[in-house]
């Protein structure tokens, strides 16, 4: 047995590691309750900032402790001239060098260097820009350092052309770097915007707000084949699949008065705008023949504070005499536009829009040049499609590139990509059911306006959702038979128009929506799942309901339905069980 090394048993040696962790969190303990203590004593001496550097460097995600560490150096600022707080500082930068070693995407550290960088009195901003070069390079994704690294670019003014170039490298090495495409597109619109007139719609006369966020085209195009590289190395990288969405995609919509609707008969003005706002907070203002009128302006359901469309009604007797002719304006002071409609004698009512086309809203208007690379792009995807049939970014990106070419002519064709994209990527079908809908629509308001009818009629499309409610404020007669939908959101009431309402054959619920339509006439549910009374409680706020339709829904076979529904719906005449 002599000479043997004497093997510790696993518990022994257990046992000597909770010792010694038992031992290290008694000297962490009452070094934290030092710098507890001397903080609440307003102590902030060299041993506090060495108390707090101690317990920092096992632990920077301490965010108290850097707290007090901040009020140090503030306090150091008042008694030291600049040449030694710049001593005191660069030392503080090594220190938090050693913390990020400990961590990289500690928060407290970051943020802490951050505030060391901006109260140096002589920044080094090369060095740290070299310290996110070094970061970056173990870690390409840590988006604290690209955080960090946007602070030091924005204060040094290092020129966007040479971060795009910094962009180019990242993703030459590893095109599964999603932060580096992101940051690209945050680059290219200053470098390379569209031209201002290329942005305007046809039409357009009042100001826009802030300019969009368009790339020019010659670079869009020299994007397409830079990210194409991308996909067709790593077909299941989805880091370049997503900047190619964000390349394909429209810029935000320009802030504007899209629409301005006037009913004699209602006394109501109706003003839609591009996107939702707080009409009692934007300063709305109504001028009529020359004349500022207070009203009152409401969103069209109580659940909105912000709302795409808002409504007024007029003084009695202002507009409701058909042989004078009005001309109204609406002002949206806070953003300095304007829009003009005219009542003429012996109208009833009277509109001015931009129509979605104007609007460039579900697709953009393409240069000979761009259809030529675009068709080009899509017969590359499709045929890595075929090399990659499971591949759901293939195939989503083919129904995009469609969307962005033509929506009506390839309808049918995005529809079968569509049935087969549920199928690969079963998991997200009904996200891909409701994105269908939602080009559905797009495409039955682009054939409803072409043929500059107030008619929307979008049957046995298998609709899981409604959208885009706020194009259709014109709309008399909708019919949304044979789908799949569930309820009438809230945004339904935008149709303010709405005279006929046709839902027979889909899964509706509740009608929440279908809230104070002031012309809504008919409305026909037939086969849908309406239980009670309570579901129809929101047609009682519409005035002028005549008929309704109820077959075959579960309601009809409660008691005392016909009173009940008498009682809750007294304008009806014609009610069908």
């Amino acid at each position: 047995m002599h000479g043997r090394v004497k093997v510790k048993t696993t518990a022994q040696q257990e046992e000597e590691k909770r010792k010694e962790r038992e031992k290290k969190l008694k000297i962490y303990v009452a070094a934290r309750d030092a710098c507890f203590s001397k903080r609440k004593e307003g102590v902030f001496d060299d041993e506090a900032l060495h108390l707090t550097q101690q317990l920092l460097s096992s632990n920077p995600d301490f965010a108290t402790l850097w707290n007090y560490r901040r009020e140090i150096l503030m306090h150091l600022e008042s008694i030291r001239d600049p040449d030694e707080m710049q001593k005191i500082y660069e030392a503080e930068l090594s220190f938090l060098e050693a913390c990020l070693k400990v961590n990289p995407k500690s928060y407290g550290s970051w943020h802490h260097r951050g505030w060391v960088s901006a109260r140096l009195p002589r920044p080094n901003w090369t060095r740290e820009l070299s310290l996110c070069d070094r970061c970056l390079s173990l870690d390409d994704r840590n988006f604290h350092c690209w955080d960090y690294r946007r602070m030091v670019v924005k204060v040094s003014g290092v020129p966007a052309d040479q971060e795009l170039e910094f962009t180019d490298r990242l993703i030459g090495s590893n095109f599964s770097n999603y932060s580096s495409w992101h940051y690209r597109s945050t680059l290219l619109p200053g470098l390379h915007p569209q031209a201002p007139e290329a942005c305007q719609p046809p039409g357009a006369s009042s100001p826009r707000g802030p300019q969009s966020h368009r790339v020019c085209e010659e670079q869009l195009l020299k994007e397409y084949e830079l990210v194409q590289n991308a996909f067709f190395t790593d077909p299941n990288d989805q880091s370049a699949w997503f900047y190619y969405r964000w390349l394909l995609g429209r810029a935000e919509r320009e802030e504007m008065i899209s629409c301005v609707y006037v009913s004699r008969e209602d006394e109501r003005v109706a003003v839609a705008f591009s996107r939702p706002v707080n009409a009692k907070s934007v300063g709305l203002l109504l001028v009529l023949d020359g004349q500022p009128l207070r009203v009152d302006w409401t969103s069209v359901h109580p659940r909105f504070r912000h709302s795409p469309v808002w409504i007024c009604d007029l003084p009695p007797g202002t507009i409701n005499d058909v042989t004078n002719e009005h001309n109204l304006t609406v002002h949206w002071t806070g953003n300095h536009a304007h829009r003009d409609c005219a009542l003429y004698t012996g109208r009833t009512e009277s509109w001015c829009r931009d129509t979605a086309t104007d609007q460039e809203l579900f697709r953009s208007e393409l240069s000979v040049e761009k259809t030529s690379v675009l068709q080009s792009e899509l017969q590359s995807v499709k045929q890595l499609q075929e090399l990659e049939p499971l591949n759901k970014w293939c195939l989503l990106t083919i129904i995009l590139l469609m969307r962005a070419l033509d929506p009506l002519g390839y309808e049918k064709e995005t529809l079968t990509y569509f049935q087969t994209l549920k199928e690969v990527d079963s998991m997200r079908s009904e996200y891909y059911s409701d994105l269908c809908s939602k080009f559905m629509i797009e495409n039955t308001i682009l054939k409803m306006e072409y043929a500059e009818v107030r008619v929307f009629s979008i049957c046995d499309r298998s609709l899981t959702s409604l959208c885009h409610l706020d194009q259709l404020l014109l709309v008399t007669h909708i019919n949304l038979s044979s789908n799949q939908l569930q309820r009438l959101p809230p945004q339904f009431a935008m149709l303010q128009c709405l005279e006929v309402l046709e839902a027979d054959n889909n899964f509706l619920e509740n009608l929440e929506g279908v809230y104070h339509l002031p012309r809504l006439q008919e409305v026909s549910l037939k086969n849908n799942k309406i239980s009670t009374l309570t579901d129809l409680q929101p047609l009682a706020s519409c005035p002028q309901l005549k008929r309704l339709d109820l077959r075959g829904n579960p309601v009809t076979q409660a008691a005392s339905v016909e009173s009940g529904l008498a009682e809750l719906l007294p304008s009806v005449t014609d009610l069908l069980l």
